[in-house]
This record gives structure tokens, sequence and C-alpha cells, in this order.
């Protein structure tokens, strides 16, 4: 069975907004709460809920963060960009898990895999503090040897491959080649010891090629299922990715 991350980011984004300059994320006519989304998509099936704390704090704010810690049962999983405020952030914190990511503030959502070997000190003083406080560390990389390697050698024990690449190229002639990559990669990674997630563009379409992908643990969805809640709520998205992610025989 392979597990479903939902990540909420965008549901903070809509709230954002309108209520970027209310001085507050929650309460009185402030809406939508992604801490409510979240507890839903949980009811629904989800195996983990996902959030980026970005440095510019374009969605998620660290009360939302702080809140989903205390109300979901699932498993709480950070993305964070490399740096020391981030890290104490989330030494704070204790997630279930944190997934080291680029940032680049021109984008709207993050567009290409972290360089871990352009940043091989800062990745590993990631890494090596959250082992010592018992979180788990993932990697959010493409699907590129030197970089699954390193990731190994750093002793992160997770990655997360970027399938937005893969996922841009699906309806051109790209997409055979886009796949292969990730099909090495996860093969590669499995080799190394690694645990294999993925996420970047995943919808209701390629979910059924992208779940073939060897040895997966996880994927990470947050549009395509928002999109899709916009029209069926979160529940009936979340209930049909899941579906659609482990098709019964």
């Amino acid at each position: 069975m392979i597990l479903l991350g939902v990540n909420i980011d965008h549901c903070a984004t809509l709230r954002q907004a309108r209520y970027r300059d209310a001085g507050a994320s929650e309460g009185g006519s402030i809406e939508p709460d992604p801490v409510a989304l979240a507890l839903l998509a949980e009811q629904a099936g989800a195996d983990g809920i996902t959030v980026h704390l970005r440095e510019d704090r374009r969605h998620i704010q660290e009360r939302d963060v702080v809140r989903l810690r205390e109300a979901i049962d699932t498993r709480l999983n950070l993305e964070m960009a490399c740096t020391p405020a981030m890290i104490d952030f989330a030494l704070g914190l204790k997630p279930d898990s944190v997934c080291l990511v680029p940032e680049n503030r021109q984008e709207v959502t993050t567009e290409g895999g972290l360089d871990v070997v352009g940043n091989r000190d800062r990745v590993r003083a990631v890494v090596e503090a959250m082992a010592g406080a018992g979180i788990q560390t993932s990697l959010f990389i493409g699907p590129d040897e030197p970089q699954i390697e390193l990731a190994a050698e750093l002793g992160a024990p997770w990655i997360e491959l970027h399938t937005g690449a893969y996922a841009n190229a699906y309806h051109s002639p790209g997409r055979a080649g886009e796949f292969e990559r990730l099909w090495l990669g996860a093969a590669r990674g499995h080799e190394l010891g690694l645990v294999i997630n993925a996420g970047h563009g995943i919808n209701y379409v390629n979910i059924a090629e992208v779940r073939t992908l060897p040895h997966l643990h996880e994927l990470n969805i947050g549009h395509s299922l928002l999109s899709r809640a916009l029209f069926s709520g979160i529940e009936g998205a979340v209930c049909e990715m899941k579906a659609r992610l482990n098709p019964g025989p």
C-alpha cells in the first residue's frame, strides 16, 4: 500500500489572499482554516499532512503549524529550507518528519529539487540535527544519481523524488524519458537503503503511471487534491485519490 500525504498549503494561500493583513490566521471571519481542512482530509483517509513554512510566510503561518501539531492524529511532515531559523523551529515543534526543499521567492510553488551536492554541509547539518531529535529527514531531489547517492551518504533516511519534470512532460514526447529517470532514481535509492517518496505535479490522471514506480512508500499531493476539492469537497477528493493510488484487484 502506497501512503498518501496531503499538502494543505494552498488552503492557506486562499486564506492569505483575503486576510494577509488581518494580524491573525484564525478566528472571527477568517477563512478557510487549513487545520480544519487537514482534519477532514484525515477522516477521509489521508495518511499524513504536509505543510511548507516558507521564509516569506506567503501561505502557511507558524501558528498553523503549531495547531496542526496539536490537532492531527496522523503524521505531520514539515517542508523547510536549510536555514538555522527553520532548524530551530523544527526542533521546537518536533514534527514526525521534515522534508528539505529549496526556496525561491519568485516561484509560486517549489519548482525544482534541492541541490544536495552544492549544499552538502548545510544539508548535513540539518540531517544530523533532526536525527538527534528523533525526527526523520527527507530530501526533495530530482532523480539524479549523484544527488541520490549523496543523500544516502549524508544519512538522510528518506528521499522525495521531484516528479515535476515528468508531470510537465506528461502530454509530450518527453514523458517516457522523464518517467524512466524517475524509475531509475527510485531503484537506485532503494539499492542504497533509502525510503522512496515522490511528489509535485501528481494528479488524478498521471497517478495511474506514477504509482507503478518501484519501491514507493508515499506520495505527497496538494494542488490537484485541493482543485478537485472545490467541486467534490476534500473528503471526496482524498477518497478518489486513495482509490486511484491503490486500486483493488
